[in-house]
């Protein structure tokens, strides 16, 4: 039995230096940001942030560290959701 679960660790460890295994579709999660906690959520490529700034420009810095942290697991649209550095996109999100 211990061999077993040998391999099976030995197996998570490879896969844990593949992150691009890893798809993922929905996620919740708390961010702890500077002054208050914020709920961001990812659901088919769309991200949401519960902070006032991703109100009114469809971003903000907590997704932009999770798009960081995430990019080899997460889809195009989610990797490439409004990025205020790509400054066409971001004219486009502000109207």
């Amino acid at each position: 039995m211990h061999s077993d679960i040998i391999s099976k660790i030995e197996k998570a460890r490879q896969y844990a230096q593949q992150p691009e295994r890893i798809a993922i579709d929905s996620l919740s999660a708390t961010f702890r940001g500077g002054n208050n906690d914020h709920v961001i959520t990812i659901r088919d490529g769309a991200w949401q942030c519960d902070c006032d700034f991703f109100k009114h420009h469809s971003t903000c810095a907590h997704v932009m560290a999770m798009q960081k942290i995430l990019a080899p697991m997460l889809s195009d649209r989610a990797r490439q959701a409004v990025n205020p550095l790509d400054a066409d996109s971001f004219a486009e999100s502000l109207g």
